[in-house]
């Protein structure tokens, strides 16, 4: 009796390791997520025509370029809502696997988290009420100009503001209550990327304008922690299958009008 409870302990161990081995690959092929089969993507949702709510979904050129990447990669894209100035600490403290929100590549940045390879170029631009008479850079002396809170678009106004001599420069959570303070006569211009300021005069009724653009070569990357150099690869190459098979000229197409420049 001693020798065949043995056997059988013996057996039953045997069948336990056998079982977890495939367990545990199984985990370690989708170890770079934080949710197996789903790459979720932290996003600040009120910045069209990148992302945005209609009727309660998620909508924009990111989030259909994030879903392409996801399917390439055999995974679903959850989108997570957050505001533009957690959105970094929230990646880092793992609340979602990557940051797609227009954001631009910057050293600072870089000096936080990891990006993808570039999959856009923007440059700033200053957006006026229609009748305004501010034409460009010089015309903001003595102006009251809006940006969006930690944005390229801020660092831009701060950088002109003593040689233009702005007058004051205001903060705004997102851009869209930005452009409602313009309408409203509360500030005099918005400088932000030329991308969304384009896309967002032509959904105004003719009330707000793009009246230059200002040269700043700004490129933007997909971000991701940079202790997860997997998944950082994967969505490197998962990017470039979208950009090979003509999936990225279809989206740019339906969001912007035109063909990406080559």
């Amino acid at each position: 009796m001693r020798g065949s409870s043995l056997a059988k302990a013996v057996i039953g161990l045997l069948l336990v390791a056998a079982l977890a081995v495939p367990l545990v690959a199984g985990c370690g092929s989708t170890g770079y997520l934080i949710t197996s089969g789903k790459l979720q993507m932290g996003s600040d949702t009120s910045y069209p025509p990148f992302e945005s709510k209609e009727g309660g979904k998620t909508v924009g050129f990111d989030v259909e370029l994030a879903e392409a990447i996801a399917a390439k990669m055999g995974v679903e894209l959850e989108v997570i809502s957050t505001a533009w100035d957690g959105i970094i600490p929230g990646l880092k403290t793992k609340k979602y696997d990557i940051i797609m929100s227009a954001m631009t590549i910057t050293d600072e940045r870089k000096q936080e988290i990891n990006f993808s390879d570039p999959y856009i170029d923007s440059n700033q631009s200053i957006a006026v009420a229609s009748d305004s008479t501010i034409k460009s850079e010089a015309d903001l002396k003595d102006k009251v100009v809006g940006v969006q809170i930690d944005t390229t678009g801020q660092f831009k106004a701060e950088e002109i503001q003593p040689t233009v001599g702005i007058k004051e420069i205001q903060k705004f959570d997102t851009i869209l209550v930005a452009f409602e303070a313009l309408e409203q006569g509360k500030i005099d211009a918005i400088i932000n990327d030329l991308p969304v300021n384009a896309y967002i005069c032509t959904k105004r009724e003719g009330k707000t304008k793009v009246v230059t653009t200002i040269k700043t070569d700004e490129q933007y990357g997909i971000g991701v922690n940079k202790d997860n150099t997997e998944l950082l690869d994967k969505v490197n190459a998962a990017l470039k299958e979208v950009i090979d098979d003509g999936t990225y000229k279809e989206i740019y197409l339906k969001w912007f009008g035109v063909e990406p420049p080559s």
